[in-house]
């Protein structure tokens, strides 16, 4: 069995955490540069993750404040995986990503950390990403920035159209 070391991760787990859903609070904001909103569909929108597994890493998620892929309509499942497949390219075009985790987590058990507001992870990887620090250093290797990746990346939605 393989093991995933995250253990940046902790800094995330052990924060104290404010009432209510972020995603909903960010998007009532409407402030998308400081909340790392990269781009608001019809039905969806696409933020950067605050406590990334790499540079890059996005959550895709529906406006509707839902825990459950049933309980979205359709068009809405169609423009999810759109605005994923869209977002996949626009990383792999200004990050140059070499291949991506995506990932769905429905339920605290399976690790939602959000467990009441669907959203889908999509993690950049490169080849030979993976070293030592994070195991014996306890330190992760983000290369860049936040708001300098935010800069890169809203450049390349807003050239994308929807």
């Amino acid at each position: 069995m393989d093991t995933l070391w995250a253990p940046w991760r902790i800094d995330y787990i052990l924060s104290p955490k404010e009432s209510g859903c972020f995603f909903c609070r960010f998007l009532a904001e409407n402030d998308d540069p400081k909340r790392l909103i990269l781009h608001r569909g019809k039905k969806t929108f696409v933020i950067m993750n605050y406590y990334p597994y790499n540079n890059g890493h996005l959550l895709v998620a529906p406006y509707a404040h839902v825990a459950d892929l049933s309980a979205i309509d359709n068009q809405t499942h169609l423009e999810l995986m759109q605005i994923i497949d869209r977002s996949t390219r626009i990383l792999q075009d200004c990050l140059k990503a070499d291949g991506f985790n995506i990932g769905l987590n429905l339920g605290s058990v399976a690790g939602a950390g959000v467990r009441d507001h669907l959203h889908f992870h999509i993690v950049p990887r490169w080849n030979g990403d993976t070293n030592f620090m994070p195991i014996l250093g306890h330190t992760k290797v983000v290369s860049e920035g936040l708001q300098e990746t935010y800069l890169k990346l809203k450049k390349y939605f807003s050239l994308t159209g929807n």
